[in-house]
């Protein structure tokens, strides 16, 4: 399946917003504060424990990526709704 130039551009677009001091730095502090109290309530017996297995770790990983997705997600979605609406 080929991507139109279109579908080209947008991608582009998406990934420069995305790639943005600002938007990069919201997205690593909701990151941190969210992720560390996810990971508190979810695993932390297990890491007081010292019991903590790969798959654990994997999982804080994940822990922390998700709010870092969903702001960058968030902030790229704002920016380019805006933009239209202007």
């Amino acid at each position: 399946m080929l991507l139109s130039v279109g579908s080209l551009f947008i991608m582009r677009e998406w990934f420069r917003l995305a790639t943005r001091q600002s938007i990069v730095s919201r997205g690593l502090a909701y990151s941190v504060v969210v992720g560390t109290v996810l990971t508190a309530i979810n695993q932390g017996d297990i890491i007081m424990a010292g019991q903590c297995q790969p798959t654990h770790f994997a999982k804080i990983g994940l822990t922390y990526l998700v709010p870092y997705v969903v702001s960058t997600l968030s902030s790229v979605g704002a920016i380019r709704s805006s933009v239209r609406n202007s």
